[in-house]
């Protein structure tokens, strides 16, 4: 017999529901196996939120989602059947109340809002009554800054356990990132080479053709940094870098990604970055055109306060201080508004230590490209023999990998919905992640770090350069 179960989602009005979080949900009914079939039988979504919306509007809200993502048959029309929409302002007692009481089984609360409300709603929680398991889901960033991010994990635990938190980060969910996975440890070719001893550098870039996109009211208060780099790009560095584990579950997997990033910190070795003795760099976009799009400078963008000098594409190198990593340095890097936009992880590897006379031709540095989206693997490779059998020239040996059939938040959400943390962030890791990028933050509020600009359609401020495969 199907147990009862209550999806809550909070902010249910916005963009992230509508784009990313029911597409995910149908997928798990679309694309999904049986097991994710059985999670979500029975399901009741619940929307909520400040604005007002009829039951009939949010059901074809998630109707229209599930249609997105080719989720039909008999589940996905009960799931839109069941589902319905409550007014109310989660900050209140009397209307969080009110919002409970159509909670029907156990409960799963989406916390689909801005971090600054995320911590009210969870104060005001702790005056009403919650079903006993709820399970909590909340979206990145988690907190300002860690002294923030150290007082809500206070306040969640005195409300439901560690295990019943998942504070969401969707890029684990994407299957390019957990490809890598398969590629480290399954590999015979490749896992003794994943180290210090052959590996060079490691860049971790994630350029988007966007722009704002109405965002100004996230954005604006965090950009590219907090946004990107200090939640995203570290989780993908913690598993470019961490060890073994014995499983893959919540306590071993999450324990390893865990001591990566205890691990990192701010490069301290030789600089990096072309054309700075910082370990850091900012820009933001002005007027430009991104293919056929015709973009305002961000600084002109509606909702955008100027005087913040929000960044848009920021750079920062850090430092793995582990045996296997001690002295490489990890690139990250993400931008919006770039005219031909990468998405990828590129393992640099060390020149060999002799090449035998009578070779010629260019040597060109071997690579390991994972290519997150599109979901690709190349190897970059010098070999010889082609026309002259002693002239050396780069050979790209490209496989191009099947997308999986959910989408990053179906992944999270069979997580959510199955209470399997696996692919959530523990609380000390969000705090450590602030740890990580306060040093850079505190620079640029000094403004030790000049603010640049690049015309929207670029790939950046023409000082930089931007050595990943194109």
């Amino acid at each position: 017999m199907t147990t009862s179960k209550t999806l809550l989602i909070l902010g249910a009005s916005g963009d992230l529901t509508e784009r990313l979080l029911l597409p995910g949900l149908g997928s798990l009914v679309g694309g999904g196996v049986d097991a994710d079939r059985e999670l979500i039988s029975g399901l009741r979504i619940i929307g909520s939120g400040r604005s007002e919306r009829s039951r009939d509007e949010w059901q074809k809200t998630v109707k229209t989602a599930f249609d997105g993502v080719e989720a039909k048959g008999a589940t996905a029309n009960a799931l839109v059947k069941d589902a319905d929409y409550v007014v109310g302002d989660p900050t209140s007692k009397d209307d969080l109340t009110k919002i409970l009481e159509s909670v029907e089984g156990s409960l799963v609360v989406y916390f689909a809002l801005p971090p600054a409300i995320v911590s009210e709603v969870i104060q005001t929680m702790a005056s009403v009554d919650l079903p006993e398991g709820t399970v909590f889901a909340l979206e990145k960033p988690f907190g300002s800054d860690s002294r923030s991010a150290a007082t809500l994990n206070r306040h969640l635990l005195k409300l439901v356990p560690e295990e019943q938190i998942h504070r969401v980060d969707h890029f684990l969910g994407m299957s390019t990132v957990l490809n890598i996975l398969g590629l480290r440890f399954v590999n015979r070719l490749v896992e003794p080479i994943w180290n210090n001893q052959n590996v060079e550098k490691v860049e971790i870039v994630y350029d988007e053709d966007l722009g704002l996109e109405g965002r100004a009211g996230y954005y604006d208060n965090s950009g590219a940094l907090i946004d990107m780099l200090q939640s995203h790009l570290l989780q993908v560095l913690s598993i470019v870098a961490m060890e073994a584990p014995t499983r893959i579950d919540p306590v071993d997997f999450r324990a390893a990604t865990a001591a990566v990033l205890r691990a990192t910190s701010v490069w301290s070795g030789a600089p990096m970055l072309p054309g700075t003795d910082a370990v850091s760099r900012r820009a933001r976009y002005g007027a430009g055109t991104v293919g056929r799009r015709t973009m305002p400078a961000y600084a002109s963008e509606e909702g955008v306060d100027p005087s913040r000098e929000t960044e848009t594409l920021a750079e920062m190198v850090v430092e793995v201080n582990t045996r296997r990593w001690a002295g490489v340095p990890f690139v990250l890097r993400s931008g919006k508004a770039i005219g031909s936009p990468v998405k990828q992880v590129v393992l640099t590897l060390k020149p060999v230590g002799f090449v035998p006379a009578g070779l010629t031709g260019s040597e060109s540095r071997e690579r390991i490209v994972v290519g997150l989206r599109p979901p690709t693997l190349t190897f970059e490779l010098t070999l010889n023999g082609d026309g002259d059998p002693f002239s050396l020239a780069r050979h790209d040996l490209t496989a191009t990998l099947d997308p999986s059939p959910l989408t990053a938040y179906g992944e999270v959400m069979r997580g959510v919905l199955g209470n399997d943390p696996t692919l959530s962030i523990r609380g000390d890791v969000a705090e450590t992640c602030w740890r990580i990028v306060a040093p850079v933050l505190n620079s640029w509020k000094r403004g030790d770090v000049p603010l640049e600009e690049y015309p929207a359609g670029s790939q950046g401020p023409r000082a930089w350069s931007r050595d990943v495969a194109e």
